[in-house]
């Protein structure tokens, strides 16, 4: 039984390679992304596609893979904004994904973002090896007593609170399920607009529906404190990239942190180093010294790349067994 992989790099192939000797499935790892423009490679009677981020998998994307007997979209990550979840179902095609692979691995990742921009390690770092041992412009300030406003706490978000928790730090929360264990913790949850006006560092935590794209933009920013701190570990379209480069301009945000981009398909898991990048807005972001983007690297660690091996294979055995996976993993 055949799985073919979209997106695919060499760690792809070494976790899914490693956790697939429990199964013995046949994957075939594809380098490009996975749309209109590559889905006549898929060959006839594979089982199973395995998608990632930037992979497209629109009706027209959908219609091809059901007339190739493609029976499982099966996506290696949590988000599905990508998949035109209405034409899977029309064309019979289950789509199952990774809801949670160690969430740990993001939160920690968006802390880690925080830390670098605040206490500017990454600035001192360059100088020290430079023999320049001065202080001057690497001044931070105290996370101990800050208010952390946190947008959305699932998995992810959950354990972002408990580290800002360690750090001393207040909590509140946006959600519109609210979780009963932070509660007992301290993290107070109020409104949406309650959390941008207390908090003076905010991180993204949701996934992006059509309801929320750009829920941070001219409007929401706004209402937040001048010298605000954002960090985006997310989906880049929960940010207008247009407003907050000019709330940057004015100085109304501190500092942002983004592993997460709206037009990252063009640029993240790929070396352009010697190449000239045609996107002026990613150019004029990374431009600014009080802005850090990693590409798309939050969740890149040894736990969460084994997770997701075994959970997309697990899910793919389950289904191909005529055995429903957790309600939690299936989409349609």
């Amino acid at each position: 039984m055949k799985i073919q992989f979209f997106s695919a790099k060499p760690y792809d192939k070494t976790f899914f390679a490693s956790h697939n000797e429990a199964y013995g499935f046949e994957l075939d790892f594809l380098e490009t992304h996975l749309g209109p423009h590559i889905v006549n490679a898929v060959d006839d009677g594979t089982f199973a596609v395995c998608a990632f981020v930037n992979d497209k998998l629109t009706a027209e994307v959908i219609a091809a893979l059901a007339a190739k007997g493609v029976k499982v979209i099966a996506l290696r990550c949590a988000g599905f904004n990508n998949v035109d979840l209405d034409a899977a179902k029309q064309y019979g095609i289950r789509v199952c994904r990774v809801p949670a692979y160690s969430p740990e691995a993001v939160a920690e990742h968006a802390m880690a973002m925080l830390l670098t921009l605040n206490r500017k390690t990454h600035k001192a770092y360059n100088r020290v090896r430079e023999q320049n041992f001065s202080l001057n412009g690497l001044l931070g300030f105290n996370l101990h007593g800050k208010t952390v406003g946190v947008i959305g706490t699932g998995k992810i978000g959950k354990a972002f609170c408990r580290i800002a928790l360690g750090f001393g730090c207040k909590v509140v929360a946006y959600d519109l399920f609210e979780d009963e264990e932070l509660k007992l913790l301290g993290v107070g949850y109020t409104s949406f607009e309650n959390v941008l006006r207390q908090a003076d560092i905010l991180s993204l935590h949701c996934p992006l529906t059509p309801d929320n794209k750009y829920l941070i933009g001219k409007e929401t920013l706004a209402i937040m404190k001048p010298g605000i701190s954002i960090i985006n570990t997310s989906r880049g379209g929960l940010i207008h990239t247009g407003d907050v480069i000019e709330a940057l301009k004015t100085g109304h945000i501190a500092y942002l942190g983004i592993d997460v981009y709206e037009q990252e398909e063009k640029l993240f898991f790929k070396d352009l180093s010697g190449s000239i990048i045609e996107d002026d807005t990613i150019q004029r972001l990374m431009s600014f010294p009080n802005v850090l983007v990693t590409g798309h690297q939050a969740f890149f660690t040894q736990e969460a790349l084994s997770q997701i091996a075994e959970i997309t294979l697990h899910s793919v055995q389950q289904l191909s067994d005529g055995i429903e996976p957790d309600a939690a993993v299936m989409l349609v």
